[in-house]
């Protein structure tokens, strides 16, 4: 299986969204990475529905939506109408994360959950049946450009050794440089912003990256 590169779409020129995402296909990317921040688990704000519904209104990459919000569960099934097709949430966010799970699964989507780098693997240990995907965080959610953290390396190995069998994405400084490494602990996605949008050649580098396996 390549490595599926699912570009943040929070590194675009906002003003330029269009011709940003239509880039991002004729680069090559496979997803789309839509990071909607709320200003209260996260002291930042980005976007919401109608971004998201703009957004996969524009292409057929698979729109992939990491909620940084406070109980998900309220906006799960709007976010969906509006194009999600995998919908990712933080532990700490959700006073039921199974609730919030099975509700993402109704809506049609497929479900992620999201480890902050405090967060020990154990915290999504008890949920790992019934996920499709496990998003990795390098660094603190909340703001675009931080240097990768090489905690996540570790993790993905022990969600591995628990028996997680479903896709592991990372998001947080992730490059050309430390993408084998990550290969080699088990990474199936990677998010991609500053590397990818201040890259003289993303096409190119896209194509390096599906090479790697």
């Amino acid at each position: 299986m390549k490595t599926v590169i699912s570009p943040s779409i929070l590194s675009a020129d906002f003003a330029d969204m269009g011709n940003a995402v239509r880039r991002l296909e004729q680069c090559g990317a496979d997803w789309v990475h839509c990071d909607v921040m709320d200003g209260v688990f996260v002291p930042n704000i980005t976007f919401g529905q109608k971004m998201v519904s703009d957004i996969s209104g524009l292409t057929d990459l698979v729109t992939d939506v990491h909620l940084m919000i406070t109980e998900p569960i309220r906006y799960v099934e709007e976010f969906v109408r509006c194009g999600a097709d995998i919908v990712t949430f933080h532990v700490e966010a959700a006073q039921s994360v199974a609730q919030t799970i099975a509700a993402i699964k109704k809506a049609g989507a497929k479900a992620g959950l999201a480890l902050k780098p405090a967060t020990p693997v154990d915290a999504v240990a008890p949920f790992i049946d019934g996920l499709d995907m496990i998003l990795v965080m390098s660094v603190e959610p909340g703001f675009g450009g931080q240097k990768f953290n090489p905690i996540v390396l570790d993790k993905l190995r022990q969600l591995r050794a628990i028996g997680y069998t479903g896709l592991t994405e990372v998001d947080g400084g992730v490059s050309l440089s430390n993408l084998p490494l990550l290969h080699e602990c088990g990474l199936d996605v990677a998010v991609m912003g500053t590397a990818l949008f201040k890259s003289a050649n993303p096409a190119e580098d896209i194509a390096k990256i599906h090479q790697m396996r």
